[in-house]
């Protein structure tokens, strides 16, 4: 069955421009998890602008299936390994950066991946690499060690927003599905995510999973968190 994985790294966002702890982060996991939501995931950033070291480790206290982002270094590495989230997705950072702007550049940073990828999956963390969507990424990531990844969904996203042309990258996307599952490498999909870009991606069968964050936090101001989690999850099925 496809699965959904939820972010709430912009409820931590709401959180912090109070420096109280409303909305609290615990609360909210619990709501998206009995929602329906597959997987909660939280992106601990270097400058820590949402999410804190706090909220991983109660998070991964509770025993909820956490998705770590994080950036590749060694030091996120051993938060990684002393929280022990049930999965990790590394992703490039910039710390200017408003939102991840790319997929990670595996030939530049390939050494380092590879460690830490082995380093994690050592400790039974599933971890995933984030990816803009070309066959040559997908072979560099079995060759990293990666078990699965995560296709970055922003561009399509963007097209299809914008009521541009969307059937290149579409189909882009989808021959990188096929590739990864014909190699034995898991396949998600995410950023920028709605609802429509969601519907047209569910016709790619190699995709195993959603990881949708900002669209949902948003929609939910509107019509609650509840009932765009369950819309969501309509839609994959």
């Amino acid at each position: 069955m496809t699965k959904l994985g939820i972010n709430i790294d912009h409820v931590a966002t709401l959180r912090n421009a109070r420096g109280e702890d409303h909305p609290n982060i615990i609360k909210i996991a619990k709501i998206v998890k009995d929602s329906g939501a597959d997987s909660i995931t939280v992106h601990l950033r270097e400058d820590r602008r949402h999410i804190k070291d706090k909220d991983l480790k109660m998070l991964c206290r509770k025993k909820y299936l956490i998705n770590m982002e994080m950036a590749a270094n060694i030091k996120m590495m051993n938060i990684a390994i002393r929280n022990n989230p049930k999965f990790v997705c590394i992703v490039p950072e910039k710390r200017n950066e408003i939102t991840t702007e790319g997929g990670l550049n595996l030939n530049k940073n390939f050494n380092l991946l590879k460690k830490i990828v082995k380093n994690l999956n050592k400790k039974k963390i599933r971890t995933s690499l984030f990816i803009d969507p070309t066959i040559k990424n997908i072979r560099l990531s079995k060759k990293i060690g990666a078990k699965c990844v995560e296709l970055h969904t922003g561009k399509i996203s963007r097209l299809v927003k914008d009521n541009k042309n969307f059937l290149d990258e579409l189909n882009k996307i989808k021959k990188c599905s096929k590739f990864g599952t014909d190699n034995n490498i898991e396949i998600h999909a995410g950023h920028g995510l709605d609802y429509k870009t969601t519907k047209l991606l569910t016709k790619i069968s190699n995709i195993s999973e959603y990881n949708i964050g900002h669209f949902i936090i948003g929609e939910s101001i509107k019509v609650g968190i509840s009932k765009v989690i369950r819309n969501f999850k309509k839609i994959i099925k």
